[in-house]
């Protein structure tokens, strides 16, 4: 019999298998997960979220900044194209994988204009059921056993698992100084054997709101090409950007497409999460190999809700710089607020969330999941401990900018009465905000 496997030809040369002449005794059927599933840890939002779904199914009005989940609708004119398109029986077959042609042509065009980065539609761009599923699959395609990837830390929870995921191994660094950030990256491909394979980068950052300037990606660009690393850019809170700033696009730096792919979404600024429409765009082996494997996995997204993301990448770029205006407007709300309460807070300059540091004294008595139960089950106010994020994360929050002025404004005063009411050791707070 031949050592090749071959899935088209059947073994033949198995022996004949008699039949059982009594039933075996019954045991318990055992379900065992693949190393992959059991390599990761348990939820760390899981107590969260189910006092949350407790909470309101009692009827309390929880005020929710923990996930980043856009409230404010798309612009109408898109949901009417994706209506029309809908209503076109044309438009209800299987899809390509990779994005219609016309969509791929206008994610180019926005490059073009916003970036002055030129990408060939047919090679260099894909369409991804999201930004996250699009990445997940890109480390299928890059990574395997021994394979290393350099994250950002704290860290968003699929930067991490993605990598686990695809069987890779993970090295987090601190994103807060993007110079020390950089010399840490050189310093692990110096002292790592064998050496990183993939660079994953995030500006601006989730869950610290951590910012760059452009002349950050011509470094990692030139760090890339001295160490052989492939970039990951997980650009998708780029279309939400306060007080003037402009967050630069990977791509934009000399040379980035020898090294690298950047990944963007519609869920943020075009507030169409639920719609799953991102992008991967960049090198062309890259985006082959993400093509490869999505082909294995899915048709692609329903063809009425691409035809209807071509009109807004086309139409509503005024829709979208208004929503960045809306979410400075809260943010302005929510920093205020929490620093009339005496929090340590600084405003972000991009993106969706508040990093905020557990005041004293709670930060020194309790874990920062403790203290956003505390908000919750007293507060009636959800938020992200920053543990769930990794280590990098202890004595954080992060808070959404997803709720309006006036609710955020409440969510301040629940807070400050939260812990005005706490424990008689946790020193005096003020009770209340405008």
């Amino acid at each position: 019999m031949s050592d090749t496997f071959n899935p088209d030809t059947p073994n033949i040369d198995a022996p004949a298998i008699d039949s059982p002449t009594t039933d075996p005794e019954p045991a318990e059927f055992e379900v065992k997960m693949a190393s992959r599933v059991d390599r990761l840890p348990p939820y760390m939002f899981g107590r969260i979220n189910n006092l949350l779904y407790q909470k309101r199914r009692a009827g309390d009005d929880v005020i929710d900044l923990g996930m980043g989940n856009p409230s404010d609708p798309p612009d109408p004119v898109v949901v009417q194209k994706l209506n029309d398109a809908a209503a076109d029986i044309g438009n209800h077959g299987y899809s390509k994988s990779n994005g219609i042609t016309n969509l791929r042509r206008e994610v180019a065009s926005k490059y073009h204009r916003k970036y002055g980065v030129r990408l060939d539609p047919e090679g260099e761009i894909i369409a991804c059921l999201g930004s996250k599923e699009g990445f997940s699959h890109m480390c299928l395609a890059l990574m395997g056993p021994g394979d290393t990837a350099i994250i950002p830390s704290p860290y968003f929870p699929v930067h991490m698992y993605g990598v686990i995921l695809a069987s890779g191994n993970v090295v987090a660094l601190d994103v807060a100084d993007p110079d020390k950030f950089l010399r840490n990256v050189a310093y692990t491909c110096e002292n790592l054997t064998p050496r990183p394979k993939v660079l994953i980068v995030n500006y601006p950052h989730n869950p610290s709101s951590a910012v760059i300037e452009a002349d950050f990606f011509v470094e990692v660009v030139r760090l890339a090409k001295k160490y052989g690393l492939m970039v990951i850019h997980d650009f998708a809170y780029a279309d939400v950007a306060f007080d003037g700033y402009v967050p630069p696009s990977f791509l934009s730096a000399p040379g980035a497409k020898d090294v690298g792919v950047e990944f963007t979404t519609m869920s943020k600024g075009y507030n169409m999460a639920g719609w799953r429409v991102g992008f991967c765009a960049g090198n062309a082996d890259m985006v082959r190999g993400l093509g490869t494997i999505k082909g294995y996995y899915d048709y692609g997204m329903f063809q009425a809700i691409q035809i209807a993301a071509i009109v807004a990448l086309r139409e509503t770029e005024a829709t979208v710089a208004k929503q960045s205006e809306v979410y400075q407007s809260r943010r302005d709300v929510l920093v205020s607020g929490l620093r009339r309460l005496g929090w340590n807070v600084n405003p972000p300059k991009a993106g969706m969330f508040v990093w905020a540091e557990v005041p004293e004294p709670w930060k020194s008595q309790m874990s920062t999941m403790d203290f956003a139960m505390m908000l919750l089950e007293e507060g009636n106010v959800a938020v992200s401990p920053g543990s769930g994020f990794g280590a990098a994360g202890e004595g954080y929050l992060r808070m959404s900018l997803v709720e309006n002025e006036h609710r955020l404004r409440q969510a301040v005063r629940q807070i400050g009465k939260c812990l005005a009411a706490g424990k008689a050791d946790a020193g005096p707070v003020a009770s209340s905000a405008s």
